[in-house]
């Protein structure tokens, strides 16, 4: 596919800790993001390239894996979509709902004519890129005095009472810029509803359960994991429906968003395209949230493309996170950076098949429990574990121990029965092995033969080397 006649610009929503799994089926809470699935291409194998935000966004706005220039998290000096869009002579503007690992800090508002990440500026700006959730426990903490306000005030229960997603900011911002466009143009916006801690409008709740709790109920829940207390089966079912109420707030947003393109005249050649950065974990394998881990609550995601003029399909090839920039430019009939891995998408938009290019290989860095805080962001903080996945099979192996895990999706979608342990019964498909350990060396050798064995580029001009500085990277 070499571009749509009928698409000049594209809206990329991403969207934080956002399971494969939370759209759709009976009762969704999410029938935006559905009508756009039915309405476009669905990639059913869609993997994240990490197990968390900056591990895996060096892929969907870099097209490059985590650790590909240096030890440390951040974009690769190489192009970034953005970047790519603006040479063109695309307006681009990103919005970022205040997660600071999504900051200028790390090299995401490069090639933005507009950029607003909402992180408050000066030193705790600095913190804040380091801790990028502090903020919202911070207003959680304060969410009932405003809860009391906003009733005092008159207000509604429409938006979140504290607005600890940014949502109400986010929205504002990129309604704006699609109100003064004329296109072409490229709008990124980036939710953190389902991030935890997940804080939905009390509407949101009433819409996804009978069961109407409270604030107190929902602060509980919320300090009694942090506090790494057990988690009962009540505390669960809050946190479960929480998340799911967090889900239908960003579909609503999403939703108003997307009635702003067709009140502005840019629905009929705008292409959509939605993808979660990870999953969230819910006891799954023992944890919540997204501890450092590679199993399939964590690493598979939703992946919609939406055109206007696009077919209605639903591929099983599996695909990596890092095609969304190539996919992007051909929806535009731009040429990809020739640096970028991933490779275009978009011919599935017009039904042609897309080729499987092998498995699909993800990163995670654990320190020395799951649970070791601060959660490592540098390959140097533990030991790093990578998977491989194909449409049967997930390999993940601890690169410094050798440990090494295999899983059967078709017969155990869990990922509870590892096939590599000594106490199962079946025995590990040699051949099958053979290949997925092959992508995750292959895949270990090219980081280590780009970093170099200090951590940094072992090959970098002295234009990448500042810029690796002014990123934080050396």
């Amino acid at each position: 596919m070499t571009g749509s006649p009928a698409t000049n610009s594209v809206v990329l929503i991403t969207v934080d800790s956002l399971r494969a799994d939370a759209l759709g089926g009976t009762d969704s809470p999410s029938p935006v993001l559905d009508s756009l699935a039915e309405d476009g291409v669905v990639f059913e194998n869609a993997v994240a390239q990490g197990n968390w935000t900056p591990f895996s966004f060096p892929s969907i706005h870099g097209s490059r894996p985590v650790f590909t220039e240096s030890d440390d998290i951040g974009l690769a000096s190489t192009p970034t979509l953005a970047e790519r869009l603006s040479e063109a002579g695309i307006e681009t503007a990103g919005f970022n709902a205040a997660n600071g690992f999504l900051t200028d800090h790390w090299g995401y508002d490069r090639g933005f004519d507009e950029f607003e990440p909402f992180v408050e500026s000066g030193g705790y700006s600095k913190y804040l890129a380091a801790h990028p959730t502090v903020q919202a426990w911070v207003q959680l903490g304060a969410s009932p005095f405003k809860r009391a306000a906003t009733f005092l005030r008159g207000g509604s229960d429409e938006r979140p009472f504290a607005d600890v997603s940014r949502m109400g900011d986010l929205e504002e911002r990129a309604t704006t810029f699609l109100e003064g466009t004329d296109g072409p143009f490229f709008l990124w916006v980036h939710y953190m509803d389902t991030h935890t801690p997940y804080v939905p409008a009390p509407r949101h709740i009433r819409e996804v359960s009978d069961n109407h709790f409270g604030v107190l109920r929902m602060l509980g829940s919320h300090i009694r994991t942090g506090l790494g207390w057990e988690v009962d089966e009540r505390t669960l079912e809050t946190l479960r429906t929480l998340y799911e109420a967090t889900v239908r707030q960003v579909d609503a947003s999403v939703g108003r968003l997307l009635e702003t393109l067709d009140t502005e005249g840019h629905a009929d050649d705008t292409a959509v395209v939605v993808a979660g950065d990870h999953g969230e974990e819910f006891l799954n394998h023992g944890h919540l949230a997204h501890y450092p881990k590679l199993y399939r609550e964590l690493v598979d995601v939703p992946y919609i493309v939406s055109t206007p003029d696009g077919d209605r399909r639903r591929v099983e090839t599996p695909v990596g996170l890092d095609t969304i920039p190539p996919t992007v430019c051909d929806l535009l009939s731009l040429s990809p950076a020739d640096e970028w891995d991933g490779e275009s998408v978009a011919p599935a938009v017009s039904g042609e098949a897309i080729a499987d290019r092998g498995p699909i290989v993800s990163a995670a860095v654990r320190g020395e429990s799951v649970t070791s805080q601060p959660i490592p962001r540098s390959r140097t903080d533990g030991e790093l574990l990578l998977s491989a996945r194909d449409e049967r099979y997930t390999y993940i192996e601890f690169t410094d121990s050798g440990r090494r895990e295999l899983y059967d999706r078709a017969n155990d979608p869990g990922e509870q029965e590892d096939l590599c342990a000594d106490a199962t019964d079946a025995d590990p498909p040699e051949t099958v092995l053979d290949r997925l350990s092959s992508a995750v060396s292959d895949h270990l050798d090219a980081l280590d033969e780009q970093t170099g064995s200090n951590g940094t580029s072992a090959d970098t001009s002295e234009e990448i080397t500042a810029r690796l500085k002014a990123l934080g990277y050396q």
